[in-house]
């Protein structure tokens, strides 16, 4: 029988901090942002959290600014660009070294109010679940939801999809729900789940990665609830574009990889088969520059590559 990629468990201290929150916010050329994160962490009512500020080798001043915040603020230099997925394990392995309850994933183009932590925490005091994640807006629209957490499409590879993107929140999410999916945008994480299903796959260095991390809880059986009260602001894809070559090349390669990882060999080629057929329908129909559907393709091809690289443990 051929060897799986496994992922990675975490080896959990004995010793932790009940209530402490480590949160692992990943930096890249990220200072255009920093300022408004900062002020929504600073004004948070729950106060027993450490920021671990993971900095993929940035070439403006973010390792500065988080410097300059001290206290609570932990700055971890990786040297190089390690890729989001990379950067969301080192900082979770070191909130976790360092006796952290609950690990929050935390964008660092986002806003929040005072009251997020608590609500997030009280969220897994009060429903059987793992993850909690709250209701995340456009920032630019602020009563326009981009995520109400999500679900996911086993017939299609188990695609995920936002509940209410692009909605008008008219309270259509006002009650507590358990939902399948949610973007690691923001997520808070029981310490637990690491050494049940592991930490990201740093194969996709980024896009895709958290997709993957939460199918895994998924299919273990774990919850995440949705919280109504919890909101966040996200200015999305603002620090890589929503149509860069760099963003066009990891969704692709990373979709395949995806898919290649998690459903069976045979159904995972078809569903390749398909894709890659659509992106030439597309270029045929006009709606794509045929050298665009070959690039695709081509990602596609190199994703399926890297589902191949093995990891054994």
């Amino acid at each position: 029988m051929a060897a799986k990629y496994a992922d990675e468990r975490l080896a959990l201290p004995a010793q932790f901090t009940p209530g402490k929150i480590g949160v692992v916010t990943v930096l890249y050329n990220s200072a255009p942002v920093l300022e408004d994160f900062f002020r929504s962490l600073d004004e948070q009512q729950y106060t027993n959290f450490v920021v671990y500020c993971v900095d993929n080798a940035s070439t403006d001043d973010s390792v500065a600014q988080c410097k300059a915040k001290a206290g609570r603020y932990i700055v971890i230099e990786n040297g190089g660009n390690l890729g989001v997925a990379a950067g969301n394990n080192v900082g979770t392995r070191a909130a976790v070294a360092d006796g952290c309850e609950f690990v929050l994933y935390l964008n660092n183009d986002v806003v929040f109010g005072p009251e997020l932590f608590a609500e997030l925490l009280a969220g897994l005091e009060r429903h059987p679940c793992a993850m909690t994640t709250p209701v995340m807006y456009y920032h630019d629209r602020p009563n326009v939801i981009w995520a109400a957490g999500g679900f996911f499409q086993p017939w299609l590879g188990y695609r995920c999809l936002h509940f209410g993107d692009g909605d008008t929140d008219r309270g259509q999410y006002a009650t507590p729900a358990q939902v399948q999916y949610t973007p690691t945008c923001c997520v808070l994480v029981r310490r637990e789940l690491f050494a049940k299903i592991g930490i990201m796959d740093e194969r996709y260095f980024v896009y895709w990665d958290d997709t993957d991390f939460m199918l895994r809880a998924f299919k273990a059986g774990e919850s995440l609830y949705r919280l109504p009260h919890a909101k966040l602001w996200h200015k999305v894809s603002s620090l890589v574009g929503t149509s860069s070559p760099f963003r066009t090349r990891f969704v692709h390669r990373n979709h395949a990889l995806y898919l290649h990882k998690n459903v069976p060999p045979l159904f995972a080629h078809m569903l390749s088969f398909l894709y890659c057929t659509v992106y030439v329908c597309l270029s045929l129909m006009g709606r794509l520059r045929l050298e665009e559907a070959r690039e695709r393709i081509e990602f596609w091809r190199e994703g399926i590559g890297v589902a191949k690289r093995l990891r054994i443990v």
